[in-house]
């Protein structure tokens, strides 16, 4: 027989029984469809956690009050203070490059008629830069401002909202009472989209010693980011925080630091890590029905080998060669595996659009998954179709005339 017959036979074989040859592909559909949805899930929380995570600053460590311990007890959480950020400010110029510690509290904040229960925010002017935020309009508070304590704010993207103004540029210029202070609004920044309770676009940011002296009467932070001169500087930037802050709160040799220090970008690819490896138990999960996709083909050949006995035996009394009856059934099951995966491809893409569309959630298809659906989806007709295939191939061409 030539190829070209061989094919034509085969595609005529796949659409003389539609609604058989449609589900005998419904294995593969969903498997297929779910590799592509699973992946895309996957590739998209990894981007999502990157994004959030690298908006927070770049080369940036985080120092956080860790657990006090005495005599073995655990005595609460403790402290760190502005003289903390101060030495550390007094060290940069190495491997440290700036440092931006920060003191926060929700107050209400007042405006007109409007008011909101927002996060406020006590920092040095170092804070903006070292995490990334951008002013969309006015400008920051500067360092003459923040030493001499003035009233004084910067406002998150989101606060005119809260306030009821729309825009929250609007507010450049104007008053806010924010615990009952009131304070000029001399700047407003880019939305970093986030979300949640500390959301950055809906914070309200003052000068520290206003916020030390005037607002919370403390001089407690909540933690001190510290920007590291260069990546390659990170671990160096760590071991001159340790040693600062040892020193600062006399902690002896051998004992354990009551602070902790957090690198961003240790916990970035953890992260990653952690939704690469459930991208892969997904798309496992997923395969696990391309495989019992396959077997559906198998058996569905099987039962076609069975019922085309007698056209096989007549095929073979015309000349047909094995090859080309074992040809001809392993292009049968290929069509329906590739077939299936084009349409499983289809609704995997569409799962994909549906997140990005009603969910609002990134989920791109990842080319490499397509390929590697797409082939192991012609993998599975070949693997799956060749032991049928090489039973009809071996029928003897007089048993197969007799067949009835």
């Amino acid at each position: 027989m030539l190829l070209g017959e061989i094919f034509r036979v085969a595609l005529g074989a796949v659409r003389a029984n539609k609604m058989r040859s449609f589900l005998t592909m419904l294995g593969i559909i969903i498997g297929i469809a779910a590799v592509i949805t699973m992946v895309a899930l996957g590739e998209g929380a990894q981007r999502s956690v990157q994004e959030r995570l690298q908006g927070l600053g770049t080369n940036v460590l985080t120092v956080r009050p860790g657990q006090q311990f005495s005599g073995g007890v655990d005595r609460g959480d403790a402290q760190l203070t502005t003289d903390d950020a101060e030495a550390l400010r007094d060290v940069a110029g190495g491997a440290i490059a700036a440092v931006a510690p920060q003191m926060q509290s929700r107050l209400q904040v007042e405006h007109g008629a409007r008011n909101s229960n927002s996060s406020v925010i006590g920092t040095w002017p170092s804070y903006f830069p070292v995490n990334n935020h951008a002013l969309a309009t006015g400008r920051s508070f500067t360092e003459g401002e923040e030493r001499g304590r003035r009233r004084v704010a910067v406002l998150g993207a989101g606060m005119g909202e809260r306030l009821g103004v729309g825009d929250t540029r609007q507010l450049v210029g104007q008053t806010v009472r924010i615990g009952g202070t009131a304070f000029e609004v001399v700047g407003v920044l880019e939305s970093k989209g986030g979300e949640g309770f500390n959301n950055p676009d809906e914070a309200v940011y003052i000068p520290m010693a206003t916020a030390r002296f005037r607002v919370f009467g403390s001089d407690r932070v909540g933690s001190i980011g510290v920007q590291a001169a260069s990546a390659a500087e990170m671990d160096a930037a760590m071991v001159q925080i340790d040693e600062v802050l040892r020193r600062e709160h006399r902690i002896r040799p051998g004992e354990a630091s009551d602070f902790t220090i957090r690198n961003q970008a240790t916990l970035l690819n953890t992260f990653q890590e952690t939704a690469r490896t459930f991208s892969f138990l997904l798309a496992g999960i997923a395969a696990v029905s391309l495989v019992v996709g396959g077997i559906g083909i198998m058996n569905i050949m099987l039962v076609s080998v069975t019922e085309r006995t007698r056209e096989i035996g007549i095929r073979k009394a015309l000349g047909a060669r094995r090859r080309d009856i074992l040809l001809q059934f392993l292009i049968e099951a290929l069509v329906l595996c590739l077939a299936g995966g084009v349409i499983g491809l289809a609704l995997g893409a569409g799962g994909s659009f549906a997140m990005r569309t009603l969910g609002d959630f990134n989920a791109p298809i990842s080319s490499a998954a397509v390929v590697v659906a797409l082939v192991f989806s012609a993998g599975v007709g070949i693997f799956f179709g060749l032991w049928p295939a090489r039973r009809a191939a071996l029928l003897a061409p007089i048993e197969a005339l007799r067949y009835e």
